[in-house]
């Protein structure tokens, strides 16, 4: 990879990969997600969820291709879940539902310039050395993300080496949510988590489990709470942490770093605090919303 000097490579260990193959595997996907999954090519990788059919959150990754595969970019911790689910919609779908976590993993490279790479936008994606790298779909400044074997993912990043933390520190200033780090499985609605902001959705692709209550969630103007960045002073707050201000309830805290957290808030009380100033509370913790750095705006 062709990199800027302050580019830094971070493992996601948190990360497994989920493939299927087989001649229907795109038909089979387009069924199922809520991305338009007929785009997926060697040069463009996607970012889609699986939802209930009651229109709540139960998966989300990102979809990329080595050419013979569907590689599934997931949360490792719930991977057999998701082929568990992939697996029930089978039925006689010509696919095979494999988990190769034991041989490729998933790190990113943030901070780069993209000096002499073709692949500078959100999506776009190649193959080095055998690996899959893509510049992530949600937000291009997220970085590019790797899929290669465990030992080759340093070499092919071809940049230092740091911690966890600067890559959730980048994902927590974006308003970018964590899976189920930060939505509630079976409860979370995708747009209140900014999943349209965050190019998850593809809004003119046919029936997919849960498309019905999303449509009619985003036409209908249905949306009461967005994920916002905030800027903590105090203790940081566990995910969870009942949200107020003026007294009222306004939310409630999910995951954070060091002076960096995101809020599910009500758009109400966002309106509230833009028109009355104040700060919002979490806890012993003061909270604010990060200027111009907003999952979405209400």
């Amino acid at each position: 990879m062709t990199v800027g000097t302050t580019a830094r490579f971070v493992r996601l260990p948190e990360r497994g990969i989920v493939s299927v193959g087989g001649p229907d595997r795109i038909a089979f996907l387009q069924g199922l997600v809520t991305n338009d999954v007929t785009r997926l090519s060697p040069a463009r990788a996607l970012y889609a969820a699986l939802l209930t059919p009651q229109g709540a959150f139960l998966h989300e990754f990102f979809l990329a291709t080595d050419g013979a595969r569907v590689l599934i970019d997931c949360e490792a911790a719930r991977r057999d879940d998701l082929v568990t689910r992939l697996s029930r919609f089978r039925l006689r779908s010509k696919v095979e539902i494999g988990d190769e976590t034991a041989c490729l993993a998933v790190g990113a490279v943030i901070g780069a310039s993209h000096g002499g790479s073709d692949a500078i936008a959100a999506g776009d994606a190649r193959q080095v050395d055998g690996a899959v790298v893509f510049v992530d779909p949600r937000r291009a400044d997220l970085g590019e993300r790797l899929i290669a074997p465990e030992g080759a993912l340093a070499r092919i990043a071809g940049c230092p080496e740091t911690d966890h933390g600067a890559y959730d520190r980048l994902r927590l200033g974006l308003g970018v949510p964590d899976g189920s780090r930060d939505i509630p499985v079976g409860k979370g609605l995708p747009l209140e988590y900014g999943f349209d902001d965050l190019n998850a959705i593809a809004w003119d692709k046919g029936c997919y489990v849960g498309q019905e209550l999303t449509a009619r969630t985003r036409y209908r103007a249905n949306i009461r709470k967005r994920l916002f960045p905030v800027a903590v002073e105090g203790p940081l707050p566990p995910p969870g942490t009942p949200i107020a201000f003026g007294g009222a309830d306004a939310g409630e805290a999910r995951t954070g770093n060091g002076t960096l957290a995101l809020a599910l808030l009500k758009l109400a009380a966002v309106k509230a605090q833009a028109e009355r100033g104040g700060r919002f509370s979490a806890g012993a913790a003061t909270l604010t919303i990060v200027s111009g750095r907003r999952a979405s705006e209400p």
